[in-house]
Order: C-alpha cells, then structure tokens, then sequence
C-alpha cells in the first residue's frame, strides 16, 4: 500500500485504500494475448458481485507500475507467485460508509443504435 501511495505522489500518511480491510489483487499472465482485457473483465465481475452482496468496491490504479518494480516483483516471488504478470488492480472491497451514491445521469449520445 506505501508503493502505491508513493507512484500515486500522495503525502506520506495518505491512505490510497480508504482504510479498507480486504483487497482482492488481479494479476493477469503477460504470456496471453488478452491479459489486460481478460484481467479487467474479472475486476469488473469481482465489483459487480461485491454489489450484489450488499457491499461497495473500489478498483485501485498503479498495480501494473508496482508489479513492473523489482519490489512489486520481489513481493510476488515472497507470495509463491512465479512468471511474468501485470497488476491489473487491486480490488478493494467493505462496507459502504453512509447511502449508496446515486448514479449520474448519462450523457446524451453515448450509445448509437444501428439498424
């Protein structure tokens, strides 16, 4: 989490997590093709079912920087994680602290039907 608040240039003290107590980390094998979109399809159905379940998340940027690191690598090989993997994000998941935002409305134009 201090990597992250450090690649983010946060003051030292700043808390990039929110204080949360469960990160779900995806990481993708650089070895596929498709690892950024496969790796960004399971944050997104991770924060989807985080939803579900009554609970609210949030997708935490600078993973790939902070698995790219000799550190981020270190912290990996610590973990029994071997190979060549990209951070996609750390998934940060909890209670949500007041009401449930309401969604913004959506911009006009955004979607074109084609018949």
């Amino acid at each position: 989490m201090e990597m992250n608040r450090e690649i983010g240039g946060w003051p030292e003290g700043f808390d990039s997590f929110y204080g949360v107590l469960v990160v779900l980390l995806v990481l993708a094998d650089k070895a596929s093709p498709n690892h950024v979109y496969d790796g960004s399809l399971t944050m997104g159905n991770m924060m989807l079912a985080a939803h579900a379940l009554g609970l609210g998340s949030y997708w935490i940027n600078r993973a790939r920087e902070e698995f790219d690191s000799a550190e981020g690598k270190a912290i990996l090989r610590e973990l029994g994680i071997e190979g060549e993997w990209e951070g996609i994000g750390p998934c940060i998941v909890g209670f949500i602290d007041g009401a449930e935002p309401e969604a913004k409305e959506r911009k006009a134009g955004r979607i074109v039907w084609v018949e």
